[in-house]
């Protein structure tokens, strides 16, 4: 297919030298469609050498979106490229989620250094998947890869967190995977068969019906988009697979590109872990400038104030910050690093974090919580002034700093996983129509999957542990990694555990009963306690330590407040249930109830680790 030229397009607000569907080959014979955005005098393009910013996408590079960014970059003097990733929209080849990027995204960045209007210095950007597009072709190190802005994206390792989680699968595979079959090749061929038999599909009663057969699952009629679920879905061991190149960077850190690089995030995306370590990897190997930026939101929504039902204030997104908007902050750092600008992107602090919290908590005109919270510029992660505190399990579902003083105490549930207790937000993307993310009150709704009449906080429930503090006499800020660390024991051979980390605000006239915000949460699959790549059963009934790994975050607990931790062991829709008997979820029907313990005694204490300092109020 030869290339369209055209010129001036009035939809993309540009005046730009457009090329449509330009087929940039790889190394195996396949060629990639590619729009080029060139500036434009007169009608004709510059013919000086320029640099070049890059996009690869699965999402199609025709999206309004991406035309608005390309005409906002080209308009400042840079060649833009858009390309859509190998089997999807106008590229060739059949598409595999993560696998193909790193070596198609290397080529193409070879590709544009070799062409006459480069000046060899290439930039790439985009969000989600165009960001992990980014890390897998950096794992690879072109030449001419010269800095990258990557957007609540670019797995630090998709097992550990992306696409696993604890051990656990993350659901929301199934959503994306789902959503995106009806935009594949297959799909847009076969409106009448293809897209029809999967407009038929009803997700929600698909979710109350796992596991799910190849040949006989919503994805049936695409099969690469059901071949990409079920292996990434049967696969739960930390084997090679999952250490390919976009799929995991920390496996490639050595190779990983040595140039400047923004990581950018939010504290309700499931990119958020991902983010923070590959940032502080980078940081700490690469002789490049490395930053970090999380924000508040959840995925790719930093224009808008609020996640979930909880809004952060005007100034919490990208659009309103002091340093212009968000298109003008990615502008000066490529303006700095690929034209040499004399800006100030270096006097920046390299990590820029906003703490939640601080709000009047009352609910807003909108109907949202006023959480509140403010930007802060730190000079490492976690920030120097935090300091790493315990804080207790105790008898009675108190959790406090003071050791556990009796000899002997648990605390006991029932698990079954026929009954799982249902999300409520948190850390989600792709999720519709079965998960929403963000903060919420931790109370059951109509409006969540799962959830019962007569829709009683998740505290309610017979399996749900539930530690809190006094109600604080000072805020408290909390700011960096958390981890729960229990003592467990359970009747079955393999069960999980999850955390949850609450902002219980005291009751008022807008929220007579209070307030039970979720600000991060995790999990682990006990089989996977001392190895994610051999795992060991339990012995039932024997007591064994383990630690799960809750998503950073960053939240000003007010005076007033309490900080609760509930523990229970299962999270669905967001995360498959274990069924209780040491084998994948994903492969096996049979389901199991078990009878999980925690201790908190002398012994045995049970606490979560919290990085601290005073409130600056």
């Amino acid at each position: 297919m030869s290339p369209r030229v055209r010129g001036r397009v009035p939809r993309r607000k540009s005046n730009n030298h457009f090329i449509e569907n330009h087929r940039v080959p790889t190394r195996d014979g396949l060629s990639l469609a590619t729009d080029i955005h060139r500036p434009q005098v007169e009608g004709n393009p510059v013919e000086e050498p320029l640099p070049v910013l890059l996009q690869r996408t699965p999402y199609g590079k025709g999206s309004g979106a991406r035309q608005e960014e390309a005409a906002f970059f080209t308009n400042h003097g840079y060649v833009t490229v858009i390309q859509d990733c190998r089997g999807r929209y106008d590229s060739e080849g059949g598409f595999t989620k993560y696998i193909d990027e790193g070596q198609d995204g290397y080529d193409t960045v070879e590709w544009l250094g070799r062409q006459p209007w480069c000046n060899g210095q290439i930039g790439t950007f985009g969000l989600s998947y165009a960001a992990h597009t980014q890390a897998a072709l950096a794992s690879l190190d072109p030449p001419h890869l010269s800095a990258m802005w990557l957007e609540c994206g670019g797995f630090a390792s998709a097992y550990h967190s992306g696409c696993r989680n604890g051990g656990a699968f993350e659901l929301r595979q199934a959503t994306w995977a789902f959503r995106e079959a009806l935009e594949s090749s297959e799909a847009r061929a076969n409106p009448d068969t293809t897209r029809a038999a999967l407009n038929k599909q009803n997700m929600r009663e698909w979710f109350a019906r796992f596991p799910w057969k190849p040949g006989h699952s919503p994805l049936s009629w695409t099969p690469d988009y059901e071949e990409y679920l079920f292996t990434i879905w049967g696969n739960d061991t930390f084997d090679e697979y999952w250490q390919q190149a976009g799929l995991c960077a920390m496996a490639h850190y050595g190779p990983f590109a040595d140039v400047p690089q923004v990581h950018q995030c939010s504290w309700y995306d499931p990119y958020a872990a991902g983010t923070i370590q590959n940032y502080t990897a980078l940081s700490r190997l690469k002789a490049s400038n490395v930053s970090l930026i999380m924000g508040p939101w959840t995925h790719g929504a930093n224009a808008v104030t609020y996640s979930g039902n909880v809004d952060f204030g005007r100034r919490s997104t990208l659009e309103n910050a002091e340093e212009g908007s968000y298109n003008e902050q990615r502008l000066a750092f490529f303006d700095h690093w690929l034209k040499g600008a004399d800006n100030d992107w270096v006097e920046r602090p390299p990590v820029k974090l906003f703490t939640m919290g601080g709000g009047s908590g009352r609910r807003n005109p909108e109907g949202r919580l006023d959480h509140g919270g403010k930007w802060t510029g730190e000079q490492a992660w976690p920030p120097e002034r935090v300091k790493e505190t315990a804080m207790y399990l105790h008898r009675g579902g108190k959790l406090s700093i003071a050791m556990p003083q009796v000899e002997e105490h648990a605390s006991r549930f029932r698990f079954d996983p026929e009954n799982p207790a249902p999300t409520i937000g948190g850390n989600i993307s792709s999720g519709l129509p079965i998960m929403e993310p963000g903060g919420f009150d931790q109370r059951e709704s109509e409006e969540f999957f799962g959830c019962q009449e007569p829709y009683l906080p998740l505290a309610s429930r017979p399996d749900v542990l539930v530690f809190q503090t006094e109600p604080l006499a000072e805020s408290l800020e909390v700011t960096g990694p958390v981890t729960a660390n229990l003592w467990i024991a359970s009747s079955a051979v393999d069960t999980d555990f999850t955390a949850k980390l609450i902002d219980v605000y005291p009751p008022s006239r807008d929220y007579p009963e209070g307030y039970a915000l979720n600000l991060t949460d995790g999990v682990l699959r006990t089989k996977f306690r001392n190895s994610w790549s051999e795992p060991e059963l339990m012995e039932p009934g024997q007591v064994y330590p383990i630690s799960i790994e809750l998503y950073p975050t960053s939240n000003l607990f007010a005076q007033g407040h309490r900080i609760r931790l509930d523990i229970s062991s299962s999270n669905f829709p967001r995360l498959d249930v274990n069924g209780n008997t040491g084998e994948n979820p994903a492969l096996s029907p049979i389901r199991l109830v078990a009878t999980n313990t925690v201790y908190h005694d002398y012994g045995r204490p049970s606490h979560i680790s919290l990085w601290t300092a005073a409130a600056d109020c």
